[in-house]
């Protein structure tokens, strides 16, 4: 059973009156962005999905033949007020390498792949201009490959996904994949957490 959520559009403007915004993110496996996500201060709401490809209604296991051409993504609500689209950026970078194609560890293929899917004009100079930052910076070996693209459709994924690393935070791979990544945004960003921490 999929999940039962609307597909979301890139053209969908928001409404004056709405002071949310929408940030559609890959970076290898979703449950690796979904989980650090929902502990930063002004994310209302994180959804793991798939977006970036031309196959409708894809399914996990579709994706997974990397014939689809979507990546696995999370798609976050937000408050810029509390937190701006370019200190999510800054998040989102620390959270996995942008500079291997295709690729995050073990995960290989182009469902893995590192992209921005933006939602505004707005939202594309932002990351362009934090990655030309990112780059000056020579944090990695490597320059950095994110994809830079808009958001044609999202795709919420299957009930299973969501949330996963909450409902299975003591699985092997949430251990020895999740666990670090939380480690590391504590230690980098405590300052961005929510004050009670999403159990």
């Amino acid at each position: 059973m999929k999940h039962q959520e609307p597909r979301d559009t890139g053209d969908q403007l928001r409404s004056p009156e709405n002071k949310l915004e929408k940030a559609t993110l890959g970076g290898g496996c979703f449950w690796c962005l979904e989980a650090p996500f929902e502990q930063l201060e002004g994310v209302v709401e994180v959804i793991s999905g798939y977006a970036g490809g031309h196959t409708p209604d894809p399914t996990y296991r579709e994706v997974g033949t990397g014939t689809t051409g979507h990546a696995e993504v999370v798609r976050v609500e937000f408050d810029p007020a509390i937190l701006p689209f370019r200190d999510l950026l800054r998040v989102f970078f620390s959270m996995h390498d942008p500079t291997t194609p295709d690729r995050q560890g073990v995960d290989i293929g182009p469902e893995y792949r590192s992209i921005i899917l933006f939602h505004s004009e707005s939202q594309r100079e932002i990351a362009e201009q934090v990655i030309e930052e990112l780059d000056a910076d020579d944090i990695w070996d490597d320059p950095i490959v994110t994809e830079i693209a808009p958001l044609t459709t999202f795709y919420p994924a299957e009930d299973y996904h969501q949330e996963y690393y909450r409902r299975n935070s003591g699985a092997g791979y949430c251990r020895m994949v999740i666990d670090p990544k939380m480690e590391k945004l504590r230690k980098e960003f405590s300052s961005r957490l929510k004050k009670v921490p999403v159990q």
